[in-house]
């Protein structure tokens, strides 16, 4: 059961990719690429079906949501052009990649001023 949920969560990313790789293309139709932006804006919107804060319900639309815009997103496209655009994503996510440690060590290091920042004020009230 796992290895299954493993395998349709790393499917899902590759999918993500490919069509994040494709999504400029002019060889793919404006439906496709309109259920795409659908999709897209509808994960990062602040606004769901259903709130996410209701346990549970709450990430049922998005569980279900997101998997169909990309799935119907899919079989939108021209079939040569999605195998092109899947070739590349795998041949991308095969690569090692390359970590940005100056960037994790300036967002360590913010989050430590913040931290510092609200124990001072916090000792300052209780003072």
């Amino acid at each position: 059961m796992l290895s299954k949920w493993k395998e349709f969560v790393r499917k899902l990313k590759q999918d993500i990719y490919t069509l994040y790789l494709a999504s400029r293309d002019p060889r793919i139709p404006f439906m496709a690429k309109a259920v795409l932006v659908l999709t897209v804006a509808y994960a990062f919107s602040p606004i769901d079906l259903i709130p996410d804060f209701i346990p549970v319900l709450g990430y049922v639309d998005d569980l279900l949501l997101l998997p169909l815009g990309i799935w119907l997103t899919i079989k939108l496209m021209p079939e040569n052009v999605l195998e092109e655009y899947r070739e590349k994503a795998r041949q991308m996510l095969q690569k090692p990649q390359k970590s940005n440690y100056i960037m994790a060590a300036v967002i360590v290091i913010i989050w430590l001023l913040i931290g510092y920042w609200a124990y001072q004020a916090y000792i300052s009230r209780i003072k």
